[in-house]
């Protein structure tokens, strides 16, 4: 093309066009950058834009290709894309073709944890049908994670108001970091090889998804499937995921609602246990109490053979003040042991924060976090509240503060 002649745009982009095309380190690039601007059509062709400070380079993903790619560009990954340069003609603008997109720092881990995610599940580990439920009233408790954070000190807080009667066990684990794999799994088995509890909570706190990485390794998932106790998995916080959580039998949004969901829900229902363990002693003591009588009967037939009469007469005598003294103190220990059942119970029943609700009173608790709210320091205008009355409950928005003999409020 001579510098002077005058050329027509199509003829000119057509021209630049199979200049880019004629190059072959044009045909094969692997550029880096930030994804801005993904979009995909009812076509299935996705359109996106590759960012590198100033720089943008348009890009277009195909749906024949895109349907074969284990990852899909979204805002804000930095990815690396492989494809062709070319020019598209109608808006005379160069842009990648991309043929092959490979997600890199976070992306790359949220790609490697849907492939274990997708073959995890394939092989049933997911299955709802496998997962147990959880004891109503379970007598010991396991936890699973650091001895050091905040979750072991918020699980005893939850399970002392709770259910202060259980025996708790903490099974000491790292949960984040080099190790931490190895050491929740020996956690695990050292639960299982103790024997005494009847159910098991793996907790870590919030983090990134660097820091949950471990609940994410597949040897961890293993070891939860294969765990002969129920597992309650409450890692992170309520938004996160991770394959721990699909592998356990329940799920948790925080390490104290796990601690809720493993307590008995039902007040009457508890009652109702201790009422039992009430007829239990009962019976236990009445059986003892005729086997007594059955050995005091057997003692005293052999004295019959054995004894001249009055000998005789003298140990019957005796034998049935003892049998008196025994059912006194029989029944002397039953009223006892009933009189600290009661106690108990009424002991129970001031504990419980539902208590009062019968009486008129009402409890506040914070609607994100589950947190009971003991103070109007605790609140802020436009905080969602969850109020638990005594016939079931109510969600409201704080609207305004007033503190006690202030004369006035704060109004939003």
């Amino acid at each position: 093309m001579l510098g002077g002649e005058v050329i027509g745009v199509a003829a000119l982009t057509q021209q630049i066009k199979e200049l880019l095309e004629s190059h072959p380190e044009f045909q094969f690039v692997r550029v880096r950058g930030e994804v801005t601007n993904a979009r995909t059509y009812a076509s299935g062709h996705w359109y996106f834009n590759l960012r590198e400070g100033e720089a943008t380079l348009r890009c277009v993903l195909f749906r024949g290709t895109a349907q074969w790619l284990p990852y899909l560009p979204n805002d804000g990954d930095e990815v690396i894309a492989t494809g062709s340069i070319s020019v598209y003609e109608r808006d005379g603008v160069y842009q990648l073709y991309v043929e092959f997109l490979e997600p890199l720092g976070d992306g790359a881990l949220r790609l490697q944890l849907e492939q274990l995610k997708q073959k995890l599940e394939r092989e049933g580990l997911f299955d709802p049908s496998r997962k147990r439920a959880l004891p109503p009233l379970p007598r010991c408790i396991a936890v699973v994670t650091s001895p050091h954070g905040a979750v072991w000190h918020d699980i005893q807080i939850v399970l002392r108001r709770r259910y202060p009667y259980v025996h708790l066990i903490l099974a000491p684990a790292r949960v984040q970091g080099d190790g931490a794999v190895e050491s929740l799994i020996a956690a695990l088995e050292a639960v299982q090889l103790d024997g005494r509890a009847e159910v098991v909570i793996i907790a870590r706190g919030g983090g990134s998804l660097e820091d949950l990485w471990c609940f994410n390794d597949e040897r961890l998932a293993r070891a939860v499937f294969a765990c002969r106790i129920p597992v309650v998995s409450a890692v992170g916080h309520q938004t996160d995921w991770t394959i721990c959580d699909f592998v356990a039998d329940h799920r948790a949004p925080t390490p104290s609602a796990a601690a809720e969901l493993v307590t008995p829900h039902d007040r009457l229902a508890l009652l109702s246990w201790l009422a039992g363990l009430d007829n239990r002693l009962h019976d236990l003591m009445q059986q003892r109490f005729e086997r007594a009588r059955e050995q005091v009967g057997h003692l005293a037939q052999r004295l019959n053979r054995a004894a001249p009469r009055h000998r005789v007469d003298n140990f019957r005598q005796r034998l049935d003040q003892s049998a008196q003294r025994l059912d006194r103190a029989l029944a002397q220990r039953l009223v006892a042991e009933r009189q600290r059942l009661q106690a108990l119970v009424r002991e129970l029943e001031l504990l419980s924060p539902y208590g009062p609700l019968a009486r008129g009173y009402l409890l506040a608790e914070d609607a994100a976090s589950g947190q009971l709210v003991r103070s109007i320091d605790e609140l802020a205008i436009g905080q969602r509240l969850r109020l638990h009355f005594n016939d079931g409950r109510a969600d409201t928005v704080v609207e305004a503060l007033q503190r006690e003999g202030t004369g006035g409020g704060t109004h939003g």
